[in-house]
């Protein structure tokens, strides 16, 4: 069995490790030293380049390297036929949870407020925020979602919950379709997004959404930079409809240095790390794909190509 690393953005001496203590019988070659290419039965992919992958005629499976597969679907010359299969891993689920949860209650508990009274010297006390009066909106209820819709509940938040079609969640109450957002948004103190990146979905967090919802909520995106238009959230900061934003995904990345984000006092970004995959989290997972595709079995969390998730 080879399996070819492709990915400018994880170390491959990590995954080596994590999957050879697995599957101690595994050819594991990095891009571009991928040798004779019939000889790559899987490819273990974080944003292959358009065209790449249709080199390997005898591919059985792309594994992506991270929770979503838009980064996969840009190229729109893939090998046909071949399965794509994306991780769903518990610790990028904890870390990706963990941070809309920080978003929510460093926007709640006023913390930007008490950082802005330390550095002015000022002993400020202001009046504590009502939980249970601070809805929190969470845009898709996958399993990442659906994991901190459930850790919010628990912290007392009311978790209002949208997805494009029918779903429940225990303890969350849940929208769908177009109708279903504009219902849900207007009594969203904050709103999180976790949808996957699809046509549907690009922009979603634009103006028609943030007008949407009531004055002063505060938006956390950690899903992709797509999902927001970047001019229509800043006209909504400046306008004081938004109370601020916390973005860790944008259109192009590394962030150009020149975005208004950066300096933006009302919005907090960080490059890309709400959910880093961890090699030796993942490994087992990728290893028991492995050996499903190479038995001709049905692979763990295979995507629908026609949704693209």
């Amino acid at each position: 069995m080879t399996v070819l690393f492709i990915s400018k953005d994880d170390d491959p001496a990590d995954h080596r490790a994590a999957l050879g203590s697995e599957l101690p019988d595994l050819e594991f070659r990095v891009w571009p030293d991928a040798g004779d290419p019939a000889e790559v039965e899987f490819a273990l992919v974080w944003k292959p380049e358009r065209g790449l992958l249709r080199q390997f005629p005898n591919l059985k499976a792309i594994i992506s390297l991270g929770a979503g597969v838009d980064h996969i679907f840009l190229d729109t010359d893939l090998p046909p036929g071949v399965p794509i299969v994306r991780l769903v891993d518990r610790s990028l689920t904890a870390q990706m949870s963990e941070y809309a949860i920080l978003g929510v209650l460093r926007h709640h508990r006023m913390l930007p407020l008490y950082e802005a009274s330390q550095r002015a010297g000022e002993w400020k006390k202001r009046p504590p925020p009502d939980t249970e009066r601070a809805p929190v909106g969470i845009l898709g209820l996958g399993v990442i979602g659906g994991d901190a819709a459930r850790k919010l509940t628990a912290l007392g938040f009311p978790v209002r919950g949208w997805t494009r079609t029918p779903r429940e969640v225990e303890g969350v109450e849940c929208f769908h379709g177009p109708e279903g957002l504009t219902a849900m948004l207007g009594s969203c103190c904050f709103l999180a997004c976790f949808l996957p990146m699809t046509d549907d979905t690009a922009g979603i967090i634009g103006a028609a959404t943030l007008a949407a919802l009531p004055r002063g909520a505060y938006v956390i995106n950690l899903a992709r930079g797509g999902h927001v238009v970047d001019q229509d959230l800043l006209a909504a900061l400046d306008s004081g409809h938004i109370g601020g934003a916390m973005l860790d995904v944008f259109h192009r990345e590394p962030l150009a240095v020149d975005h208004p984000f950066w300096s933006h006092p009302k919005v907090t970004i960080t490059p890309h790390i709400a959910g880093l995959t961890v090699a030796s989290s993942i490994a087992p997972q990728v290893a028991e794909n492995i050996r499903r595709a190479g038995a001709g079995q049905p692979l763990i969390n295979q995507v629908d190509p026609a949704q693209e998730y």
